[in-house]
């Protein structure tokens, strides 16, 4: 799916609907989004080549959107990414995925590609 233009076409609306409130309507994040705030949850990252989206394999990714970081990262984290299980079907989470991963250059999305690959290996 990573490369059919169709679901990214799909995933860039669903992605616009979704998650452009806190991720940016070109996938910028929240400003400081590496500093706490008074909250003490981090601001939405961003899901451009400047964060850290594709530092993740795609189960990762995955299961963050679809259940939220805070189910994911555990030990009583708490984050405002909430899941989106109950929103989106497991197809629109894919199409939504494709679409971010379209907007990287190259190295990332080769780097993100190896970090899928070897998390697959690892669950086989």
């Amino acid at each position: 799916m990573a490369g059919d233009g169709a679901a990214i076409a799909r995933g860039a609306k669903l992605y616009a609907k979704h998650c452009a409130a806190c991720h940016g309507a070109r996938l910028e994040g929240q400003p400081n989004w590496k500093s706490p705030l008074p909250s003490g949850r981090l601001p939405a990252p961003p899901h451009d080549a400047s964060g850290h989206t594709w530092h993740h394999p795609d189960g990762v990714l995955f299961r963050v959107t679809k259940e939220g970081a805070a189910a994911i990262v555990g030990g009583g984290y708490e984050s405002d990414m909430p899941g989106f299980g109950e929103i989106l079907g497991d197809e629109d989470i894919r199409a939504i995925l494709a679409f971010i991963k379209s907007t990287w250059p190259e190295r990332e999305r080769a780097y993100q590609a190896e970090m899928s690959r070897r998390e697959r290996e690892k669950t086989q």
